[in-house]
Formats: structure tokens, C-alpha cells, sequence
């Protein structure tokens, strides 16, 4: 199939490349050109595993192309999928400028029946607003005749898992219209993800307003299910219970299952954080309150303050003079997303009070230095006070404490006998429970993680 991609962010890549590797010939636009540029060049903008390895497998085969020409894209793809971001507005809700900007640019060049595939993760109602969108440029031209159906097809790509996730999904959802265009679009979309479906029927077929509404509702799940956790584990702390033990416990409960339930320092990246907002606004909006959503987005605000608190109540709140290693800077491992990572809130605080901090990330090191300046555009001289180790074993020289944030595989097994050899104070602040209190205590390493058993 000739298929356009509108959209060469995390989602648009993952997409274009995943459907070129499938044989299909797959055009993929941004206007950005100086991104068009380093995409031709065969430079990848985001890290991703594996990714880069199938991008590039494609381009040589002349399956993928990059561009910013727009006619050009639109007359390339029988199906136009739109993945362009949808960040947070100022009030919490999803803006849609960049979603209906693509649906115009559709409407101005498409000359036949054409299916538009929304696989940017949108309110409930986005699909008949790009329909509308579409059909008054359509107008204008004086095309009143040309077929159209807008498709919901929601992605749930695990950042760093993103490929895999792709070619071997837990279910393809089409959210599609009853009308003749709507089963016309859904056969060409059946036909599409044919070789998913080899094994066993993944597909689910549902309305468009299901298929949207189904996307957030997943991400509010699985973001409850986080925030949930680490309140129990906050509650831990205080009556001296190990979180560690309570998940093993209600994890084999078949009904729960062991799929995020670990606790932490709060949820980030690009999906969960502006996807449960948007959803408290689509429902305020409709006269409602999702209050146990609004109650998931406080608890994983406060948590990422849960470290700082442990810190000053171990060093006092004023660290001047003190330093501090720490390891993980992106949001989770295997990426470089640092969109409402917690460690930008732990850095930020850490500064704030005078502490120099040694950070590591094998990958996020260029994201963090960009998101930090931004944060700390008020005092940019805290920066002074900010520096990033090469190696994880480097940040750790002449620490006063290491902090965990994120759970890389690099920092799961560290040799902690030169770590006390080389750090002023054998301490450790683990936002990701990556080791055992025990396992410290033999070590005679001082441990603080979240709701486990302290060890001073």
C-alpha cells in the first residue's frame, strides 16, 4: 500500500518505519525541515531500540521517505495517518492545533476516496472535528463529492519497547463509522494489519468515539495503578510494612496481576501525565468529575518529592556543601524522554538548597541538560552546580549519598565495594527499589527506598 504519515515525532517514526518494514511504500511528513534533514541523512531525533536499524533497512530499500512536501504527501497515501503531538493546553486539556492543521492540509491536495487515520492519542469527538476540518477545505476547492472516512487507531507504544510493541501488538483497536465509507475504510485497515493478525484475531472493531475514549482509559488505568502503589508504599513507610513483600502479595491474585505495581518516584514521559489531564478536562467539560483520576494526578505530583523529603530529613534542608551521585535522568529506561521526569524535580530541589549533583544517564544526558535549563530559568546559575558523569562509577567520587531514579539495567548489580571506597558517606536514596535492605545492611550501606525497610 502507499501509505502517508503526517508527523516524524515518537509515535509518526515507530509508525512509518513499522508499516515500511511490512512492505508497504511509506512517505512521512513534517514541516520541520531541519528534522526532514537529519532524518535523510539517516540521524534519528529520538532514541528508541532497534529503531534506527529498521528505519534505516527501509530507506535503502526505497520503502521510506522523508519530506516536507506536503501536495506530495497527500497524494502519495490512499491512507493518511496523522501522529502529530497533542500537548498539554494551559488548562490541562489536549491541544488539537497541530491534529487539525494536518486534517486542512489533507482537505487542500486529496483528489480521491482517502482514508485519515488518527493515530494521535486525541479527545472523544477529535474524529468528526477532522472530518469537519477536512470537508470545509474540500468546499472551498469545490470538491463535494470525494469520499472520506476518518479512522480512530490509537497506538500503545511502551517508550523502549516501542518496536516490538508495534509488530507484535496485544490488540489492533479500529474505531470505525457505519456508514459505507466507515466499512470501506475498514476493510483497507483489515487488509493493512494482516500480518498481525497470522496468529490469532488481535483486531477490535468499535465506533470512533469508543476507540478514542479507549486509549485514555488504558493510560489512566495503568497510571492509577501506579499512583495506587505508591501511596500503599508511602503508608509502608510510616507503619513499617515492606511494599516489596505487599506486591508479591496482591500481584498473585490473578484479578490484579503484577503489571505496574511497582512503586516509585511517580510516573513521566509524554503519555500518562497529559493523558489523565486531558481526560479530567474531556469529562469537566461534559459535567463531570473523575475523582479518582484528579486524586491519581495529586499523588504522583507529590510523589516526586517523596526522595527530596527523605534527603533533607537525613542531611537537614539546607545542603550546602554537600554532593550528590545520581543515576537516571530520563523518565524510565531505554529512552531519552525526559517529559515530567522526576528527576528534574529531584535536581531542581537539590540545587534549590545548595547541593552540587553529580548525574549519569547512558542516554539522556543532551534532553536533561535542555529540560533542566528550561526549569531553571529563573536562577540559571544553579546550573553552576550541576555536572554529568560519563560513567555511573564517576559520579559516585566524593558523594555524600547516590540517588536512583531510573531503573537502567547498568545500575542493577554495581560493585558496592568501590562505591563505599570512593563516596564520602555510604548512602543510598532509591527511587526505583532496586535493591534489597538486606542485601545494604550487609554491605553496611545506609538505605532509603521507597516504602521498604530503612537501613541507617
Amino acid at each position: 500500500m502507499n501509505i502517508t504519515v503526517i508527523g516524524t515525532g515518537y509515535v509518526g517514526l515507530v509508525t512509518g518505519a513499522c508499516l515500511a518494514d511490512l512492505g508497504n511504500h511509506v512517505f512521512c511528513l513534517d514541516i520541520d525541515s531541519a528534522k526532514i534533514d537529519m532524518l535523510n541523512r539517516g540521524e534519528i531525533p529520538i532514541y528508541e531500540p532497534g529503531l534506527k536499524e529498521v528505519i534505516e533497512r527501509n530507506m535503502e530499500a526505497r520503502r521510506l521517505f522523508f519530506s516536507t512536501d506536503v501536495a506530495a504527501s497527500v497524494s502519495h497515501g490512499d491512507l493518511q495517518f496523522i501522529a502529530v503531538g497533542t500537548p498539554p493546553d494551559e488548562d490541562g486539556s489536549a491541544d488539537l492545533k497541530y491534529v487539525l492543521a494536518a486534517a486542512r492540509s489533507i482537505g487542500r491536495h486529496m483528489t480521491r476516496f482517502t482514508v485519515v487515520v488518527n493515530k494521535s492519542t486525541v479527545p472523544v469527538g477529535t474524529g468528526d472535528n477532522v472530518r469537519a476540518a477536512i470537508k470545509a477545505e474540500l468546499a472551498v476547492r469545490g470538491f463535494h463529492d470525494i469520499g472520506l472516512s476518518v479512522v480512530s487507531n490509537p497506538e500503545f507504544l511502551k517508550e523502549g519497547a516501542a518496536v516490538g510493541d508495534f509488530t507484535r501488538p496485544d490488540r489492533i483497536v479500529l474505531g470505525v463509522d457505519a456508514d459505507e465509507n466507515g466499512q470501506k475504510a475498514l476493510s483497507v485497515m483489515r487488509q493493512l494489519y494482516a500480518p498481525f493478525n497470522r496468529n490469532r484475531e488481535r483486531t477490535q472493531v468499535m465506533d470512533v468515539r469508543s476507540a478514542e475514549l479507549t486509549k485514555y482509559a488504558a493510560n489512566a488505568m495503568l497510571a492509577t495503578r501506579i499512583s495506587f502503589m505508591n501511596e500503599l508504599a508511602n503508608l509502608a513507610d510510616c507503619v513499617g510494612a515492606d511494599i516489596e513483600f505487599v506486591r508479591q502479595g496482591i500481584g498473585s491474585d490473578s484479578r490484579i496481576g503484577y503489571s505496574f505495581l511497582y512503586a516509585g518516584t511517580g510516573y513521566g514521559g509524554s503519555c500518562f501525565p497529559k493523558d489523565v489531564q486531558a481526560l479530567v478536562r474531556t469529562a469537566a467539560e461534559h459535567g463531570q468529575d473523575l475523582r479518582i483520576l484528579t486524586a491519581v494526578e495529586d499523588v504522583n505530583r507529590m510523589q516526586k518529592r517523596v526522595l527530596v523529603e527523605k534527603i533533607f530529613n537525613r542531611f537537614g534542608p539546607n545542603l550546602s556543601g554537600k554532593t550528590f551521585a545520581l543515576w537516571g535522568l530520563a523518565f524510565k529506561p531505554n529512552t531519552d524522554d525526559m517529559r515530567d521526569a522526576p528527576s528534574r524535580v529531584v535536581i531542581g530541589e537539590l540545587l534549590r538548597a545548595g547541593a552540587h549533583v553529580a548525574a549519569h544517564d547512558p542516554v539522556a544526558t543532551r534532553e536533561a541538560e535542555r529540560a533542566l535549563k528550561l526549569d531553571l530559568a529563573d536562577a540559571p546559575a544553579l546550573l553552576n552546580g550541576l555536572h554529568f558523569a560519563d560513567k555511573p562509577q564517576d559520579a559516585l567520587i566524593g558523594a555524600d549519598a547516590l540517588i536512583i531514579l531510573t531503573e537502567w539495567k547498568a545500575y542493577h548489580s554495581p560493585n558496592f565495594v568501590y562505591m563505599k571506597s570512593v563516596m564520602k558517606q555510604a548512602e543510598i536514596f532509591d527511587g526505583r527499589n532496586l535493591y534489597e535492605p538486606e542485601q545494604m545492611s550487609l554491605h553496611e550501606i545506609a538505605y532509603f527506598g521507597i516504602g521498604r525497610k530503612s537501613v541507617s
